[in-house]
């Protein structure tokens, strides 16, 4: 009998809770995204949120409560750390909201410790919606949102996805759900390559446009606002395009490569020509130090003279493409040496022909 209540009450233990099993009242601490993927605040509005009478405010400076359950968005804890220092606005005003942001985040820690705390994935993304777009990415959003409420709060806390603590709809458009799996692509292949903590937590952002918080124009902003901000972290790795100028049948060229990210990169570059006029040696195992600029020697081949062009793609080692090809523009005015042999030979093999046809009309003359 010992055995078996043993066995009940370690089952019991382990077993993550429902919402159904909860043990005490649940507080969801979760609002609408505030801050943009650039890093400003869209409005002043969280700082009034906080507030001890905001409602946010309200969920936390209260009497303690035993047994509580704290359902947590981990992507709003760190919009409210990143108000407890300097903070930018996105419109006219000027930032109020320091003060009570470290206030409200002390409270927090205070009221919840020793107490049950769930993070949801990062964002609050509506997990059935999720689920269809990127079931993969999901579980990396889970797993982004408890390591960041772990280290905010400087404690343990659970995950759990199949809780059922996740509430409410996304009425994202069909364009929109687009855009972020365009956009959720393009950082997943940057991710090959690159492990800067602000591309992980960029990738992780996206989360934020599926939340049933957002209202239409809430929708739309943050939507276009993710737009600019992928796009200006894929641009960070790139290769300079160029028009290139050949007058020898073989050349070496620079090839510029940039790398922005605060981190080095291991990349390779895949060199293409669009036609057999040229031939252009790749790159393999190419080290890019962080915030720099390297310059390849491109060995270029010259077969036939005129114009063609060369896509130069940054792969990674199993030549994956990770970032737009750039596009190397070429323009020659040699003639390769195995054509000038072939052209010459020809010219004296029609010079001998002729000469032999003048020597059968003379003979023919004189005859």
């Amino acid at each position: 009998m010992k055995k078996l209540v043993l066995i009940l009450v370690a089952l019991f233990t382990c077993t993550p809770m429902s919402v159904v099993h909860a043990a005490g009242p649940i507080v969801h601490i979760t609002s609408k995204a505030h801050q943009n993927f650039t890093g400003e605040f869209r409005n002043d509005e969280l700082a009034q949120e906080l507030l001890p009478t905001g409602s946010l405010g309200k969920l936390v400076f209260t009497p303690t409560v035993k047994n509580k359950v704290w359902v947590i968005d981990p992507a709003l804890i760190d919009e409210v750390i990143a108000m407890t220092t300097d903070y930018k606005l996105g419109s006219d005003g000027e930032p109020v909201g320091t003060e009570a942001a470290i206030a409200w985040l002390n409270q927090l820690k205070q009221i919840t410790n020793g107490q049950e705390v769930i993070a949801l994935a990062y964002g609050n993304p509506d997990v059935s919606l999720a689920k269809r777009l990127a079931p993969s990415e999901l579980r990396k959003y889970y797993a982004f949102g408890k390591s960041q409420l772990e280290t905010a709060l400087d404690r343990t806390v659970r995950s759990e996805p199949s809780g059922g603590w996740s509430k409410g709809k996304s009425s994202l458009n069909n364009q929109m759900r687009k855009q972020y799996s365009d956009n959720r692509k393009a950082l997943t292949k940057l991710s090959r390559v690159v492990t800067d903590p602000q591309l992980i937590k960029l990738r992780a952002q996206l989360a934020k446009l599926l939340s049933p918080s957002l209202d239409k124009e809430a929708r739309e902003f943050f939507s276009n606002n993710a737009n600019t901000a992928v796009a200006a972290t894929v641009n960070k790795l790139r290769i300079n395009g160029g028009k290139y100028q050949i007058t020898t049948s073989n050349v070496k060229l620079p090839v510029t490569v940039i790398n922005e990210f605060e981190t080095d990169v291991i990349i390779d570059v895949a060199m293409v020509p669009i036609n057999s006029r040229v031939i252009v040696d790749s790159f393999a195992g190419v080290n890019i130090p962080a915030n720099s600029k390297r310059q390849l020697e491109m060995k270029v081949e010259v077969i036939a003279p005129g114009q063609t062009v060369v896509t130069a793609q940054i792969t990674d080692d199993k030549d994956y493409p990770v970032v737009p090809e750039a596009l190397l523009s070429f323009n020659s005015t040699v003639i390769d040496a195995r054509v000038t042999w072939f052209t010459t030979g020809a010219a004296i093999l029609l010079l001998l022909a002729a000469a032999a046809q003048s020597v059968r009309r003379v003979r023919r003359r004189v005859k």
